[in-house]
């Protein structure tokens, strides 16, 4: 990892025995995820070679998307540089000719997620004022709250009067949300359009039993997205909390 930035942690680690990031910590931390992945093709690269036993050589990359081999080397280089895979040399069977290097995940898997400041009494009370109000309103609530704090999260990472295209939006928002610990990623739907998979909740047992708090991060995908991209109305498809196995967020431009 680049000097200052915090290491990925090991799939199964609990962010609750981490120690807290300052805001300008955390700042720096969603701004090394974003150089790491912020780019489409080097983010499906890392998945290409996450999915790839034994890992991957830059020709390997080269040819599955259409890239010069010293475009794939750079971008499997950069993915190297900040801990996202380890490098070794494929010396291959004959011992004739230049070694290739070969790119794998760690022997831990790496979930992209940096510690985060959250507390779970504050979650559990934010959830049970929610609960007080009708549904209608309390999503709304929560939504602006989460639509604030993305606003703010673009802020940290650096907006500029040229907004990026939806695509390379929507993959700085899934990097943002791994940070605070949802382990998301964009994907195209049947239909080719892009979407938000989260594969966890760090709202835990309170979105379970209080699920409008699932408006909050639907509210800061909805934030993040004004400031990087453009109007853009989110929509829950699926939700940990209600019980499907994924959370889908959808995204209607």
């Amino acid at each position: 990892m680049p000097q200052g930035s915090p290491s990925p942690q090991p799939t199964g680690a609990d962010p609750a025995e981490a120690a807290p990031l300052s805001p300008t910590d955390f700042a720096s931390a969603v701004t090394a995820i974003t150089s790491a992945f912020g780019d489409p093709t080097r983010r499906d690269i890392y998945l290409f070679a996450r999915s790839s036993d034994p890992g991957v050589t830059a020709a390997e990359v080269a040819e599955q998307f259409a890239l010069h081999p010293n475009v794939a080397r750079h971008h499997l280089d950069k993915l190297a540089s900040g801990g996202y895979l380890e490098v070794s040399v494929d010396r291959g069977g004959t011992g004739a000719g230049r070694p290739s290097k070969r790119y794998r995940p760690g022997a831990d898997q790496v979930e992209l997620a940096v510690p985060v400041r959250h507390d779970d009494l504050l979650v559990t009370l934010l959830g049970r004022a929610l609960a007080l109000l009708p549904d209608d309103q309390a999503s709304l609530m929560a939504e602006e709250v989460g639509a604030e704090y993305g606003r703010t999260l673009a802020a940290a990472m650096g907006t500029s009067d040229v907004q990026r295209s939806f695509r390379a939006a929507l993959h700085s928002v899934a990097d943002a949300l791994t940070a605070h610990g949802f382990a998301a990623h964009a994907e195209p739907d049947g239909d080719g359009e892009l979407r938000i998979i989260s594969e966890h909740c760090p709202f835990g047992d309170t979105a379970i039993e209080h699920p409008v708090i699932c408006a909050v991060d639907r509210g800061m995908v909805r934030g993040m997205l004004e400031s990087l991209y453009g109007d853009a109305i989110p929509a829950t498809e699926s939700s940990l909390a209600m019980g499907d196995d994924i959370c889908i967020t959808a995204i209607d431009r």
